[in-house]
C-alpha cells in the first residue's frame, strides 16, 4: 500500500501524507457482519471520563471480526480486501464452502480469490490458522493467542509481525516485535503470515480537523493548567513540570516511566522483557 505527500496548497496539505487505498476492492461492507457501537465519549459506566480526550467523530459501524479461527477443515474463499474504520488494519471477508461468511484480519500478500483454512494439520501458507505446536520454528506469525479459545490478542495491528523462535515442552516461545520474548501454550492458535497494510506508520494526518474525525479532542500540556488541574501546573511563566519527574493528573509516573505491576501474574511467562 504506497502513500502519497500532498502538492502544499493549503497549509493542512503542507505536511500531509495519505493513504491510496489500492489493496481495497470494495466500499460496501457485508451487512451481516456490521453491528453499532454505542459512542462513550471516554465516560465510564458513572458517566465520568475515564480515557481523556475522547468525543465527537464521523459515525461508523463496527465490523464483527473472527478472532478465533475456530471452523476447522473447511476451506474458505477471500472475497474482498476491506477498510476498517476501528483498526489501521485491513479486513479480508471470507466465505466458506457452506455459505456463512467471515470477517479476518487481512494478512500482507493475501488476494481476492484466495483459499485460507484453519486446523491442525492444514498447510503452512499465509492466512492460514493452525495451533502453534504445528507450526514450524521460525515461520512469521499473527493474531496469536494468549490462552487456547480465547482469541487473538497479540499482532493485530497493521505491520505486526510475531516469529516463533523455539518450542520447549507445552510451551512456545515468540519474539514480538517489541523485542519482548516471552512463552505460550501451543494449544493457542496463531495465524501465518505478517499482518497487511505496512505503511499505515508512514500516514500523516497534516491537520487537526483530520483527528477530530477519529474521534480525538484538543490534548493540553500539563504545564498550562492550574495546580488545582494537573500536578505540572503553576508558576511564573514557562516553569517547566517543576517536579523530580513528570507525572500524570492522578500523580502516576508519566512520560516513560515504568508503570507495569513488578509482581503481576503473567511475568512467569516472560523470558526477555520488550526493549527500552
Amino acid at each position: 500500500m504506497p502513500v502519497k505527500a500532498r502538492r502544499p496548497l493549503t497549509p493542512g496539505q503542507r505536511f500531509r501524507i495519505d493513504d491510496q487505498y489500492n489493496d481495497i476492492t470494495t466500499y460496501q461492507p457485508e451487512k451481516s457482519l456490521l453491528v453499532r457501537l454505542q459512542k462513550t465519549a471516554g465516560r465510564d459506566a458513572r458517566g465520568r471520563i475515564s480515557s481523556r480526550f475522547r468525543g465527537g467523530g464521523n459515525k461508523k459501524f463496527y465490523r464483527m471480526v473472527d478472532f478465533k479461527r475456530d471452523k476447522d477443515n473447511v476451506s474458505a474463499r477471500v472475497l474482498s480486501i476491506e477498510y476498517d474504520p476501528y483498526r489501521n488494519a485491513r479486513l479480508a471477508l471470507l466465505q466458506y464452502i457452506d455459505g456463512e461468511k467471515r470477517y479476518i484480519i487481512a494478512p500482507n500478500t493475501l488476494q481476492v480469490g484466495d483459499t485460507v483454512m484453519s486446523g491442525e494439520e492444514v498447510e503452512i501458507k499465509v492466512g492460514n490458522t493452525l495451533p502453534i505446536r504445528s507450526i514450524p520454528v521460525g515461520t512469521t506469525i499473527h493474531n496469536v493467542e494468549l490462552k487456547p479459545g480465547r482469541g487473538a490478542q497479540l499482532g493485530r495491528s497493521a505491520g505486526s509481525m510475531i516469529v516463533l523462535v523455539a518450542k520447549e515442552g507445552n510451551y512456545g516461545i515468540i519474539k514480538l516485535p517489541s523485542g519482548e520474548q516471552r512463552m505460550v501454550h501451543i494449544n493457542c492458535r496463531a495465524t501465518v503470515g505478517l499482518v497487511g497494510n505496512l505503511d499505515a506508520k508512514n500516514v500523516f494526518l497534516g491537520k487537526a480537523g483530520r483527528m477530530r474525525h477519529l474521534g480525538r479532542r484538543p490534548a493540553n500540556r500539563g504545564t498550562s493548567m492550574n495546580p488545582c488541574d494537573h500536578p505540572h501546573g503553576g508558576g511564573e511563566g514557562k516553569c517547566g513540570v517543576g517536579r523530580k519527574r513528570p507525572v500524570s493528573p492522578w500523580g502516576k509516573p508519566a512520560q516513560g516511566a515504568l508503570t507495569r505491576h513488578k509482581r503481576k501474574n503473567s511475568d512467569r511467562f516472560i523470558l526477555i522483557k520488550r526493549s527500552k
